[in-house]
Order: structure tokens, then sequence, then C-alpha cells
């Protein structure tokens, strides 16, 4: 009914031309390549690739902002990697990946102003820490929306733009209980806490904060969650990772208008509320039928295997290897 990882065919047939060119110590021809993604734990495990595919082993070194670089290196030393993915490459202080031979991959995640400062204080905050970044850390950077590579662009050039894929382990099916239960998982804000209050209460909605990650997190998407709601941090849209989550866990997803949708289809693969009043009532239509939304929530189930992670990584992978070898490296690497 649904897809999955795939072997990798001929990985190495097209890179083994230009191996010279890439100029990295990468593993002999056929052998998987070693990744190492860094980023916070809690919010960036599930779109990374945690189990080895015939393409790569990987490996994930927490970091946060702010956190002792030194520790980072000595820990992306002991993994020695072909490639580091960075999740936020703005925290990554400038001249840690100075003389390393590893390849450098910067992934923007955060939303940011698309008519420049002064469209939302939010928005006005994250280019202020996004003007951190320093491009000679990282070979190439991808965006997770192709709506802000024009402003990123004031700060580092952009590679390509794609959402941010999602763990293999995160994906399964389930068959609706005739009692759905329905979450939402992320911090409260006074944006959140509008369509939340009452939702609580009046729908047993159970909201999940803060502290949860790794196998207690993919136990609550499998086996305690029928129904997912997404809900913007601010008043502004954006395309939160946690649809895609939801999606592959084979989730019924009512989330906020999406921008941007990134294929998905208001409707067919989701179910879109703008106000507090239509997620309750929508909560309710649910609980009491839940069968007649069995549809949609195949139809995002589908959809989620674009954001696979064994198939997004080794493709993204594969195309940086053959980029750098025909167009070069960052500045001062090996």
């Amino acid at each position: 009914m649904f897809g999955g990882p795939t072997p990798i065919v001929d990985w190495w047939q097209p890179l083994t031309r230009c191996r010279p060119a890439i100029g990295a110590d990468l593993p002999p021809a056929g052998s998987p390549l070693r990744v190492a993604f860094v980023g916070q734990r809690t919010y960036f495990e599930l779109c990374s690739q945690m189990q080895p595919s015939p393409a790569l082993q990987t490996s994930f070194v927490d970091y946060r902002d702010g956190e002792d670089p030194g520790v980072l290196t000595a820990e992306l030393r002991s993994c020695e990697p072909d490639v580091v993915v960075v999740f936020r490459p703005e925290v990554v202080p400038s001249g840690v990946f100075d003389d390393m031979q590893f390849l450098t991959v910067g992934y923007l995640t955060e939303p940011l102003p698309l008519r420049g400062p002064g469209e939302h204080e939010d928005l006005d905050r994250r280019l202020h820490t996004l003007a951190k970044l320093d491009p000679t850390q990282f070979d190439r950077v991808i965006s997770f929306d192709p709506g802000i590579v024009e402003t990123a662009s004031r700060f580092t050039p952009i590679w390509r733009s794609r959402p941010l894929p999602v763990d293999d382990r995160v994906f399964a099916w389930h068959e609706m209980p005739e009692d759905p239960r329905a979450v939402f998982i992320g911090r409260s804000t006074p944006h959140r806490e509008s369509f939340l209050g009452q939702a609580r209460h009046e729908c047993d909605l159970l909201h999940v904060e803060h502290g949860v990650h790794g196998e207690e997190l993919l136990d609550l998407l499998h086996r305690r969650c029928d129904v997912a709601v997404n809900l913007h941090n601010e008043d502004y849209p954006t395309f939160e990772n946690r649809v895609a989550v939801h999606l592959a866990a084979g989730h019924l997803v009512i989330s906020e208008p999406l921008r941007p949708l990134h294929s998905l289809e208001q409707g067919s693969d989701f179910l879109e509320i703008s106000s507090p009043h239509e997620l309750l009532a929508l909560l309710g239509r649910i609980s009491s039928q839940p069968s007649a939304y069995e549809l949609t929530r195949l139809r995002g189930r589908q959809k989620a295997e674009q954001f696979r992670a064994s198939r997004v990584w080794a493709r993204l992978i594969h195309d940086l290897l053959l980029d750098v070898a025909a167009f070069g490296r960052r500045p001062g690497a090996l």
C-alpha cells in the first residue's frame, strides 16, 4: 500500500570518475558514506536518518546554541564522518570547521521574513540570529522553504530548497479506533493557546509541550495518537516539519494554513482550520464519525513517502558529491 526504503543501485558509479575532485578521503567505492547529523536532538533527530542504509552510515551529535564547540569537534572527529549536516547552521561559531576535511552542509530550518524587517517581531528575531551564520564553514546550504531563499541569500548562497525529511522509524500505519485520540506536540505560545485552551477541555486534546523525544516520542506517535493538530508558533503561516512527521506516522492531520504546501493538498491530504471555533467543530466531527476521514488519512500517509529520510538523504548526499566535484568546496577546506 505504501512505499518504503529502496536499495541504492550503482551508488558509486557516477561518482567514481570524480572522486579526486571532491577533495575528501571518501570510503572505497561500494561502501556507505559516513554522515553525521548535528543539531538539538529534541527537534532534529526525527529529521535525520538514524538507521543505516546501503548508501549511508549515520550518527547524530546533540549540539545546541551556546554549547562548547570544542566538544562538538571532538565528537565529530570520533565519528570520522565524510559529510556533516548541521541543522540551524547559524548556531555554529565562526571557525569551528576551519581546516576540517569532511564536507559540510547547513540546513536552514527557521522561517524568515519574506518582505524584509518589520513583517513580524518573531521573524525579525530569527533574521537577526541568521545574520550570525558564517558561510565559510559550509560547502553547501539547504533551505527548508523556497520562499525564504531571497532573504537568506543575503547571508549565504542557497544550494537547494526542500522540506525537512522524516526518519524512517516514524513511518507506520494503524487502524483508526472508534474513539480517536488527538494530540498537539509543541511549546505553548499565546497564539497556540488561543486554539488549545478550549479544545483541551471540551475535546480531551492532549498537549505535549516539552521533554518527549527519542523512543518515548516514537511510542507516543505510534501508540497514543490518531489525530494530530498543527498550530503555528505565531500568527504567520509556515511549514512545520511536525506535519510531515504526523503524516508519516499515519495520523489524520489538522493544521492551520501552511506556506509552502510542499505538494500537500488541503482537504485531500490534511484538514485545514483557521480559527479556534473551526478546530473545536472539526475535532467534534472526527470524534463522532472517525471513518469519514479515512481517505484523507490514507492520502496523507501516501504523500508522506516524499519525506522518507533514507530516500531524501541518499539523493541529497549523492548530488552534493557531484556538485562539489564540479564546482569546488568552501574556502579553507582541506
